[in-house]
């Protein structure tokens, strides 16, 4: 892969930050440690020439990057404990745990569930590149529950065609800050969002389209117990979706979940404590069917909650 070259000019929201924290906020994936090298090797230029890290940008400032082609590293079969919930030849369905990253990325080189993977089996696709072998979709950091991977190239084409082609049935429970009503359905676009480049929203202006269908499972203290259908598969769908419908995930603090130094309310605190010290998105894969690649039968596989989102429904039942 060669060199790739971004250009951008800065808008309102970047003016009065430094070059360094500019560019990596606009780029994704990438380090303002990885950005210092880039504008020390004069891979980064600003109105045309060379500046230093803390270059104060102005609006309107052009910004070029010449980002270097990427050196892959072949990831390392790691002896790390899966729960597998289905395997045989073509593929293997997992229910990843919180904290596993699907792949290795910058800041996470191993401890992935490819590394996992790579030990439990002797072969992997080798479609998804060296650092993502076998991978069809993924699940963020923090959320849990089920994810199948392929282990061929055909299985892994016809996975892929299946999502693509919207015919996976792709189910979540969630907890969420306030009551929600009955069923509702979100249809809004979604891409980066134009001013924090690290997250995406409804804002962007190159959006594409993004559908969830909500429906209450059960009403609890400050919060709804809520079943997700995707009927897409955009990065960060489900949390941005309700946080922008007024319902964040719970423990979703880049969507706007309150974080762990948030004011306790004078009413119903004993149930916002628990809300507001929850460590992570409180988001369950629960259910995924699709059309086997090899033999075509419709299979369905389920995820138990797990134990701290168990946990936090025990604690807000009991406040009842």
């Amino acid at each position: 892969m060669s060199t790739t070259r971004e250009s951008w000019e800065i808008d309102p929201s970047e003016a009065g930050l430094r070059l360094d924290v500019a560019v990596a906020s606009h780029l994704e994936d990438v380090s303002r440690a990885q950005v210092r090298r880039w504008i020390d090797e004069g891979r980064v230029r600003i109105e045309g020439g060379a500046a230093r890290p803390s270059r104060v940008c102005r609006e309107g400032d052009s910004i070029a990057v010449t980002i270097p082609a990427p050196v892959p590293a072949e990831p390392r079969p790691e002896p790390i404990p899966l729960a597998i919930l289905y395997e045989d030849a073509h593929l293997v369905v997992v229910d990843k745990p919180s904290g596993m990253v699907i792949h290795p990325s910058p800041g996470h080189a191993s401890g992935t569930l490819v590394n996992a993977l790579l030990h439990h089996c002797e072969d992997l696709s080798g479609i998804g590149g060296v650092e993502r072998p076998g991978i069809v979709h993924r699940l963020d950091a923090g959320t849990t529950g089920v994810i199948v991977i392929a282990k061929h190239d055909r299985a892994h084409r016809r996975l892929a065609a299946e999502f693509q082609q919207r015919r996976v049935d792709k189910r979540y429970f969630a907890v969420v800050h306030g009551a929600t009503r009955g069923s509702f359905v979100i249809d809004r676009a979604i891409g980066r969002d134009p001013k924090h480049r690290t997250k995406m929203s409804s804002r962007s202006t190159k959006g594409r389209p993004a559908m969830s269908s909500v429906e209450l499972v059960e009403a609890l203290p400050s919060s709804s117990l809520v079943s997700v259908r995707i009927h897409t598969g955009r990065t960060h769908q489900i949390r941005v979706h309700l946080s922008e419908a007024g319902h964040p995930v719970v423990g979703d603090r880049d969507y706007g979940a309150p974080g762990p130094k948030a004011k306790l309310p004078r009413a119903a605190a004993t149930a916002f404590r628990l809300l507001r010290d929850f460590e992570r998105p409180a988001l369950h894969a629960t259910c995924l069917a699709l059309r086997h690649p090899e033999t075509g039968e419709k299979m369905e596989w389920r995820a138990p909650l797990p134990q701290d989102f168990r946990e936090l429904l025990s604690g807000l039942r009991a406040l009842r």
